[in-house]
């Protein structure tokens, strides 16, 4: 029970353009694009799979599908995969979804296209994940014992504090028309973690960045034929404007 609840990954709270409990908005932090970097985006899903997939599934990915990021299938078989699932299966939660809305009160959505969907005027889908994901901080009012700058109330627990430590945020109190106005400043950090404050960040920037390729496998090959197709028509449209000029150069 313990694990399952610790395990509970990512996005119950996937609300773009939420308010911290101060009452500021909070401006997402940019995320590292990591797509074309392999290394980043096999760390990323053994990030994934390790703590986000006990809950929440990926149902439209399958596992044999992490051979574009490098993973050989003896490898995804040996390091990513439970001793039921095969390679040719979906990304599927070990957890019940009943149990889960039980429990949280909500099932916890599939994050197969997470990073697209939750873009809005405050950044890209990513980056909102990515301030997400290192804005937890204790909350002993809440049943979770947890919180969230991005999305205060948010109903999932930190699942990588161990990771990340124990933190509290630190507001700037002052006044503003006769009303008391918080302003988030910075981190306390109450407890360290497995990770330092840095490391922290380059995970989640790799998790951050396999979500993202999650989301659109063919995204790097879709740029790039982009750019030849770009690159054919500039060539075409200055064959077309020649041959026009030497069709029509003896009439006037």
């Amino acid at each position: 029970m313990k694990k399952i609840i610790l395990s509970l990954a990512l996005a119950l709270g996937v609300v773009a353009g939420a308010q911290a409990s101060g009452g500021d908005t909070i401006a997402w932090d940019k995320a590292p694009n990591k797509t074309n970097d392999l290394g980043a985006l096999q760390n990323g899903a053994k990030i994934f799979v390790n703590h986000c997939l006990n809950c929440h599934s990926a149902a439209f990915m399958r596992y044999n599908r992490l051979k574009d990021i490098g993973l050989t299938e003896q490898q995804i078989k040996d390091n990513l995969l439970f001793t039921t699932e095969k390679v040719g299966d979906t990304m599927k939660a070990n957890i019940d979804p009943k149990q889960a809305k039980d429990w949280f009160g909500a099932t916890p959505p599939d994050l197969t296209v997470i990073a697209r969907s939750r873009a809005g005027h405050g950044g890209t889908g990513a980056d909102y994940l990515y301030t997400y994901m290192r804005t937890f901080y204790r909350d002993e009012t809440k049943a979770t014992g947890w919180n969230n700058l991005v999305f205060p109330n948010v109903g999932m627990p930190h699942v990588l504090w161990e990771l990340q430590g124990e933190r509290r945020p630190i507001y700037d109190t002052h006044e503003d028309h006769g009303h008391q106005v918080q302003t988030f400043k910075g981190w306390e950090q109450i407890k360290p973690g497995k990770m330092t404050a840095l490391e922290y960040d380059q995970a989640m920037g790799d998790l951050v960045g396999y979500l993202q390729w999650m989301a659109e496998p063919a995204q790097n090959t879709r740029v790039r034929i982009g750019v030849w197709v770009l690159l054919f028509l500039v060539g075409f449209m200055f064959i077309a404007w020649r041959l026009n000029a030497s069709f029509w150069k003896d009439i006037k």
